[in-house]
């Protein structure tokens, strides 16, 4: 899956810029790329980056809203105005694309590791074994 930010301030606000009357949001490949526009806007300042799903995309776009521009941010330290257009509904496609499926390494007897350690640390008379294999 492609993971794509946009910045969104913590009263849920969407940081956009007005370009000939229309907004355009701009959009990062990371969050690190995220901040670091931000670091070069002002404006952004208060905004943190945000990973884009469905949901969120239709927040920002109800219905794919006419009066709403995207844009991908391919260099955070260039102007955004300097940013190329993503259609809506390609923008759409790189969010609802299937999951990867990411491995996860084994303790070697089929279980996971994080599995074991998590149920056991809810319990008091464990302690010790949990932190040990923590250590290891």
């Amino acid at each position: 899956m492609t993971e794509v930010y946009a910045m969104r301030r913590a009263n849920g606000d969407w940081f956009a810029l007005e370009r000939h009357g229309r907004f355009r949001v701009p959009l990062f490949h990371s969050s690190n790329d995220g901040m670091m526009a931000r670091v070069r806007n002002f404006g952004m300042l208060l905004f943190e980056p945000v990973a884009l799903d469905a949901k969120l995309l239709e927040t920002i776009a109800p219905g794919g809203d006419s009066n709403v521009d995207f844009c991908m941010v391919n260099d955070p330290s260039t102007s955004l105005k300097r940013s190329a257009l993503i259609p809506h509904s390609e923008l759409a496609l790189m969010i609802n694309s299937p999951i990867e499926v990411r491995s996860v390494q084994a303790n070697g007897n089929g279980e996971h590791a994080s599995a074991i350690t998590a149920s056991q640390k809810s319990e008091w008379w464990n302690w010790d074994v949990v932190r040990l294999q923590e250590k290891a």
